[in-house]
């Protein structure tokens, strides 16, 4: 079956602004939920599943361990259709307690001299009860959910906790795993709940509502020590895993003339300083937990990479845009032969390979 060049396809697209261009590939994936056989033919062609990729992670089986980052899917709208694109797995959200807006517009920006983005989109989501409605007919969906979450931008500092206890409280029927969204830059002080006090109180929180997974995500723009010494605190108040990192508001990246003054920077631009925070998170918490990474993974060495230094799965978003759905079919297919190159019968022998060969790559 042949398929319209995403190349082609993007030319097209790149004509509206980024957030339009984001609504109309959502048409699209919205429509192909609604064809039994174009999702069945479009999950042949782009989904890998593959003995040597299956893991058993938060109880459930994933096929493959690339996925979907947070922040595609706000509202839980295309996840019938993420299979076609070959994740093994999605996020979605960041949802908040209430619906809202976001900020104000523009908000997402192209840096394509860079192959990046620049987001300062807000939080912008229908809110809890939406997204409960819609999972709620999704729970015969043989395909691992994470929910990404996070507090809405008028509730306070003081008043954080009682926005995840509401989340918590409404999401934990639903899904496969759940998120603590503390790391986006784009909610005023959000990113200031990154510590070890929070940490302790959300966790311990979290254990009397939930026994669903939470995890923490982090972001790119702390030192390595005091991201992985916050980690510690995580894993031991009962995280169930670390996802680094969140987008970064390291402006000197990049001189690109398409960069902006606010807002989270993705993709390529993150690439290395999100694996070298990840590293040094792996290098300390490999095998204590189980560790996702994200930001700036454009192919299958670089995933391969991110494996290695502990990654049980990785997320991809931002190059999903430069690169479409291919990229995830090359990642997945690259990484079972390099896996095969290396010798490994199985993605579990190359998951923190870096560690137990006691080297650094």
């Amino acid at each position: 079956m042949k398929f319209c060049s995403y190349q082609t396809l993007k030319k097209i697209l790149f004509l509206f602004s980024p957030e339009q261009a984001h609504n109309i590939a959502g048409f699209g994936l919205r429509a192909i939920s609604y064809s039994p056989w174009l999702l069945r033919k479009l999950t042949k062609h782009y989904f890998v599943s593959h003995e040597m990729l299956h893991q058993h992670i938060f109880g459930r089986r994933f096929q493959n361990p690339v996925g979907l980052g947070a922040g595609f899917d706000k509202n839980g709208s295309y996840i019938t259709a993420m299979p076609t694109l070959g994740f093994g797995f999605t996020e979605i959200g960041t949802v908040t307690p209430l619906p809202q807006e976001g900020n104000p517009k523009p908000r997402l920006f192209r840096l394509l001299d860079v192959s990046s983005l620049q987001n300062a989109m807000g939080f912008n989501n229908k809110g809890a009860k939406a997204m409960s409605r819609r999972l709620e007919r999704l729970y015969f969906f043989d395909y691992p959910i994470g929910i990404n979450i996070g507090k809405n931008k008028l509730t306070s500092e003081s008043d954080a906790l009682n926005d995840y206890k509401i989340l918590f409280e409404t999401f934990k029927t639903y899904g496969d795993y759940v998120v603590i969204n503390i790391s986006s830059p784009n909610t005023p002080g959000l990113r200031d709940l990154q510590n070890e006090t929070f940490i302790k109180e959300i966790f311990a929180m979290a254990k009397e509502i939930t026994t669903q997974p939470v995890l923490l995500k982090i972001a790119p723009d702390m030192e390595p020590q005091e991201a992985v010494s916050l980690c510690k605190v995580a894993v031991k108040a009962g995280a169930s895993g670390i996802i680094a990192t969140n987008t970064t508001i390291d402006y000197t990246l990049t001189n690109s003339p398409y960069k902006q003054n606010f807002g989270g920077i993705s993709g390529a631009l993150l690439t290395e300083k999100s694996y070298r925070l990840f590293q040094a998170i792996g290098k300390e918490l490999y095998g204590k937990t189980t560790l996702i990474s994200v930001g700036g993974i454009d192919c299958a060495e670089e995933a391969y990479r991110r494996i290695k230094a502990g990654a049980s799965l990785v997320q991809v978003y931002s190059m999903l845009v430069y690169k479409g759905p291919s990229l995830i079919k090359k990642i997945n297919e690259g990484i079972i032969e390099m896996l095969k190159k290396d010798g490994y019968s199985h993605i579990s022998d190359a998951i923190g390979a870096d560690w137990k060969n006691g080297k650094e790559s």
